[in-house]
Parts: C-alpha cells; structure tokens; sequence
C-alpha cells in the first residue's frame, strides 16, 4: 500500500507540474513578443550622445628587486568604467569608477574612493563652462593629464597624491588656442587626523579647500603646446601646500617630445615620502617643511602604422627643510626611473594596443639619510606584457 501510494503522489505531482511548465514557458514568449521595448523608440536616441567605456590595462607581471627575480603575476591593472554624455546642448555629465580601488566613502567628500570623476558641466557660453562635482585636480602636466590605463609607472608626487577631488571649477577659452580653468576644490578626501594624526602645535583648517589655475596654450599649430598650473592647498591652519607643474609638449612628424617640471613645497608632509624616510624614534610625526621637485621626459615616436616606440625617464628628489636636530642636511632622497615600451595596434578603428614594456626604479639615498636615518639604497625592476584599451561600448 505504501508504494502504491507513493506512486499515486508521484503521478498526482507530474500531471499538477506540466500545466505549470507550460505556463511559465507561454508567459515568457508572450511577454518576449508582446510588451513593449524597455527603452522607448524616442529614447533611444539619447544614447546617440552617450559614450560608454571600459578603460583597461592588463598586465603579465615579472618583477625583480635588486636584480633578483622575485615573483610572477597575471593582473588587471587597470579597469575603469567610464560614461559621458551631453543631456542638453548646455549640459554634460561625466562618471568614472574604478574597479581595481576599494570602495570606501571618504570623510570629506562622502563619496567612494573608488570614483574617480562624477560631475556635471554647464555651458554657460562659447567661451565659458562651468563643473561641479568630485573631478580632476586640474594639476598642470602631460603626465597626470594622459588616460591612467596608458601610463606604466608614474612619479612620485603624482603616485603619492589625491589625484580627483571634490568641488567647482570655471573654464574660460579666450580663443581655440588658450584655455584657463580655475578651481576650487577640497584639498583632501579624508580628515587631518584621519591623514596626518596630531602634530605638537598645528591645528586643523575649518575649510581645508585647494585653489587651482591651470593655462592651456596651443602655438604653431598644435607644434608646441603648454599645460601649465600652480596651486595652493591649506592643510592646516597657517600651514599650506603650494604646487607648480609647468607641461611641454613639441609635436613633430613622427616624434612628440614631452618634458614636465614639477615642484612642490609642502609645509605639512602631504606626499608623505619624507615622512617614511624618518623612523619614529627620530620624529613621530608627519614631517614640516619638506620639497620635492621633479623632471618627466616622455619620447614618442610612429614606427610604423601599427607600431610605435616611447620612452619616459623621470626623477624626483626629496628635502627636508624642516629638520630642527641637524642643519644642512635637507637633501635625503633621489628617486630614479626608466620606462621603454613598445605598442602594437593591430586594428585600424578599435583603439586597442597590444605592449611590451620595462620599468626599473632606482632609489638612491643621501649619505646623511643612510647614517642618520639607517636608509638604504635599493632598486626594483618589472617585465611585463599585454594589452591596453580604452574600449568604446556604446
């Protein structure tokens, strides 16, 4: 009897299953066929001024330290998802987050890290344009102004900066030739003690904000160009960050040549390299008073339609004025760095680049930082291949 039952419940339980089936499957073509389009006809024709990208850079890794190997990696360097677009003639949006970023909402500006840009602009004339929202430091240039996805290794203030802040900017074009943009921004994304703790005498800023002029020139053509800028950032009460970056850039038939110059006085340690350079027992907190000035040299040259060579060097070079133990020692630190990298474009309309590059970062301390501070000289090399895009989607 018990299996008799249990067939019946298993034949009862079929023929109630079927009708079910058959149901969901006549409901999904009715729905398939029937209803109407997700998006309406008419705007579909607001993705005409939508771009979507997939910015990427993937990487096959092979490091070295100190001239012996040390590991070997595959890695998604780079992947950052990027939309723009116009929703008026006077109005444009731009959003990008990167995926290879925590996503921790900051203090500050309350908004993730991982989001580098996320504004809108206003066309208020041909010659005027306003934004707001968290955007780039207008900073001055060539390095910082390339795609992320394209650079392999960057200098060191731009490696060790808040790079996309918060706030509003004004951008007037004088003429197709001259642009001037000024902002006015957060001047970090955190707290003071959340990036600095305490210091013995300094008090935080009620406005923490950063002012940013930047000029854009344009001579011969496009031959010479300019990206120049400087800022001011208060980090603290009576304590600033002052910032110069002076970009050039010749554009010859097959070679670009592009030289950037870059200084920075800082009165509170913001890039922060000082202050790792001195152990606590020496001075436990952020470092006063310190410098750094920089040189970037990129070489560009078209070896062919599908190829092309390009070579950066960069140094930078690390003071410390504020020292109040031992004078005349500011100078602790020279950062050195090649970078050759050769391109492959095998499609003539999809902007994708197939690379083969090496980076070698050579850091070199000054006698009184290895005595004093027990610093050592060391250096780091990679080998790495792959590929670069930033892929238009839509």
């Amino acid at each position: 009897m018990k299996g008799s039952y249990g067939i019946l419940v298993q034949v009862v339980l079929l023929f109630g299953i079927f009708p079910s089936l058959a149901q969901v499957e006549k409901q999904y073509d009715s729905t398939a066929r029937n209803h109407a389009a997700l998006i309406s006809t008419d705007r579909v024709k607001l993705l005409n001024d939508i771009d979507v990208l997939a910015n990427m850079q993937f990487n096959q890794y092979n490091r070295f330290a100190n001239g012996n190997y040390s590991e070997s990696n595959f890695a998604m360097n780079q992947f950052r998802l990027e939309i723009k677009g116009k929703v008026s003639d006077k109005v444009y949006f731009r959003f990008r987050d990167r995926y290879t970023r925590l996503p921790d909402p900051q203090s500050r500006d309350v908004i993730s890290r991982s989001v580098d840009l996320a504004f809108i602009r206003v066309d208020a004339s041909p010659k005027w344009n306003f934004q707001f929202g968290k955007m780039c430091a207008d900073w001055g240039g060539y390095e910082f102004d390339q795609n992320p996805v394209e650079i392999f290794e960057y200098n060191d203030l731009i490696e060790n900066s808040d790079n996309f802040l918060t706030g509003m900017q004004a951008q007037y074009v004088s003429s197709p030739k001259h642009a001037y943009t000024f902002q006015v921004l957060n001047s970090r994304t955190k707290t003071f003690a959340e990036l600095y703790g305490s210091i013995p005498g300094v008090d935080e800023s009620k406005f923490p904000a950063a002012f940013v002029g930047n000029w854009r020139g344009n001579f011969g053509k496009g031959k010479f160009t300019t990206l120049w800028s400087y800022s001011v950032f208060l980090e603290a009460k009576r304590k600033t960050m002052n910032y110069l970056a002076l970009g050039n850039q010749l554009n010859l038939k097959k070679l670009t040549i592009v030289y950037d110059f870059k200084w920075s006085a800082q009165d509170i340690d913001r890039t922060g390299i000082v202050t790792s350079i001195v152990p606590d027992s020496f001075n436990p907190y952020a470092a006063l008073d310190v410098r750094y000035v920089e040189h970037w040299l990129e070489l560009r040259y078209r070896l062919a339609d599908k190829w092309s060579f390009q070579v950066v060097g960069m140094m930078s070079n690390a003071y410390w004025f504020g020292n109040q133990q031992v004078e005349g020692n500011s100078h602790l630190r020279t950062s050195l760095g090649i970078n050759p990298t050769v391109e492959y474009y095998p499609f003539e309309k999809v902007n994708l680049r197939f690379f083969a590059t090496y980076v070698q970062r050579v850091y070199d301390y000054t006698p009184y930082a290895t005595q004093q501070f027990g610093a050592a000289d060391f250096n780091t090399s990679r080998i790495s291949f792959g590929f670069v895009s930033p892929l238009l989607i839509l």
